[in-house]
């Protein structure tokens, strides 16, 4: 079967494409714009990609076309406008993974705010060193695995599992599609201002997700969110096992022990100490989250405890991205308040007495509208030097609302004055955090060239 893919570069869809590929199909593809490291992944598995969304790349037709999130209707995407035109089959993402490739198998989902990526890569990991030979879709790329998706060779596939529309055509949120026997409830808050109202929309499509879940089924829920207590509260039908909770799963940092030690506690039991690379309280809440759920499916949570003590990260999760005059940069992806707090955080319990200089883009589309710009001066708190980048386009005042930061801020309206800023200032040892869920106009490389010449 031939498939094209509108919204090919995106980490899910592009995920789709390798597996796809995998599977045996032949597969093509169209994007805006095409970027490591998803552009060479797909090309190192030959699916040929095509820049914009010409009516062209779907002649001769293909037998089905796959429709990212990405794709409205209209005159920017005359490829789409063509394929209704001519009656071309189209089928959303989700539901053609749901279809082909989910069905029959135990699913193993990640949901929430923060952390999905983290925690399908360390799920998916210790599911893989157990040898049970999981498929994967996950939206980052884990060091481990050094790709986002495969097909798997066994009933077992772990998915990363976004609350995020599915396509213009269906704006139920990805995961309800996905049917799972074990998900995972990270946390809940409100995020994706550009297409829910209120908190209260997206804990309606939360309990679409647990609605899915058999009775045989488990849900793997953080038991300090009372988000996700009021989502439970709203009917349950499944048996709920809670981590980061007295009566559950937690953790207990034993840093005398070893760097990134931490005691895993069951019910008050001990189980042992687990180490991860991975610094900070979220990463130790993936981790439980992770050893809860492979326990489903058999994994003895020791064995799980083994495995993430090999776990090496995900790429743009505190990624160091090179050093130049004993300065370190960090790519990292956090792009809500709550992550870019828990991320300084752990900078900073990773390099404790370093000055943390943080480099920020608002470039998610809730804080372009400005939806958080009230939270995020707190956010910001835990770091000594605060770079803001706020571009004419952004559409909230950043200087008038990143006020309560005082002294320790600077907002650049361009690219350059920001990395000469940065660079004027940083001095041998310090932590350069640079975050932002794009490429950020290639900075990380700017800062690193900058600071060696």
């Amino acid at each position: 079967m031939h498939l094209h893919i509108l919204g090919i570069c995106g980490t899910f869809m592009g995920g789709i494409a390798a597996i796809a590929r995998e599977a045996g199909h032949r597969v093509s593809g169209s994007d805006a714009a095409a970027w490591p490291p998803m552009s060479t992944q797909l090309e190192s598995l030959g699916i040929a990609l095509q820049s914009g969304y010409a009516a062209e790349h779907l002649q001769p037709a293909p037998d089905v076309v796959v429709v990212g999130n990405v794709v409205t209707r209209g005159e920017r995407f005359p490829a789409m406008e063509y394929a209704l035109n001519q009656g071309l089959p189209y089928v959303s993402g989700p539901q053609w993974l749901a279809e082909n490739v989910l069905r029959d198998r135990h699913v193993l989902a990640v949901a929430g705010t923060h952390g999905k990526t983290t925690t399908t890569s360390m799920l998916a990991w210790v599911l893989d060193h157990a040898g049970l030979e999981p498929g994967f879709l996950i939206g980052g790329v884990p060091a481990n695995f050094g790709i986002s998706a495969r097909l798997g060779k066994s009933k077992y596939f772990v998915i990363e599992a976004d609350e995020y529309d599915t396509a213009f055509f269906d704006k139920r949120s990805k995961f309800v599609h996905y049917r799972p026997r074990t998900a995972i409830l990270n946390n809940l808050e409100y995020d994706h201002a550009d297409i829910f109202e209120n908190l209260a929309a997206i804990e309606k499509q939360f309990h679409h997700l647990i609605r899915t879940v058999p009775g045989e089924g488990r849900l793997v829920v953080n038991g300090g969110d009372a988000n996700l207590g009021r989502v439970l509260g709203m009917g349950c039908w499944s048996s709920v096992t809670r981590f980061d909770h007295p009566e559950g799963w937690r953790a207990e940092p034993r840093p005398a022990i070893a760097p990134g030690a931490f005691e895993v506690f069951r019910a008050g039991e001990s189980l042992g100490v687990a180490t991860l690379a991975m610094p900070g309280a979220h990463n130790r809440a993936n981790a439980l989250a992770a050893i809860a759920a492979a326990e489903h499916v058999g994994v003895d949570p020791k064995v799980a405890m083994a495995a993430l003590a090999g776990f090496k990260g995900i790429k743009r999760r505190l990624e160091v991205f090179g050093a130049a005059r004993g300065v370190t940069v960090y790519d990292d992806f956090a792009h809500h308040p709550t992550a870019i707090a828990v991320t300084i955080a752990a900078l900073r319990e990773r390099a404790p007495g370093a000055r943390i200089l943080a480099v920020l883009e608002p470039r998610s589309n809730t804080m372009r509208l400005g939806t958080h710009k009230d939270e995020l001066a707190h956010s910001l708190e835990g770091a000594d030097r605060c770079h803001v980048y706020a571009p004419p386009s952004l559409k909230w005042d950043a200087v008038a609302a990143l006020a309560p930061v005082g002294e320790r801020l600077a907002v650049h309206a361009e690219l350059p004055a920001l990395v000469a800023a940065v660079v004027a200032e940083a001095r041998p040892g310090d932590q350069v955090l640079v975050m932002s869920n794009g490429d950020f106009g290639g900075v990380h490389g700017l800062l690193l060239r900058a600071l060696a010449a």
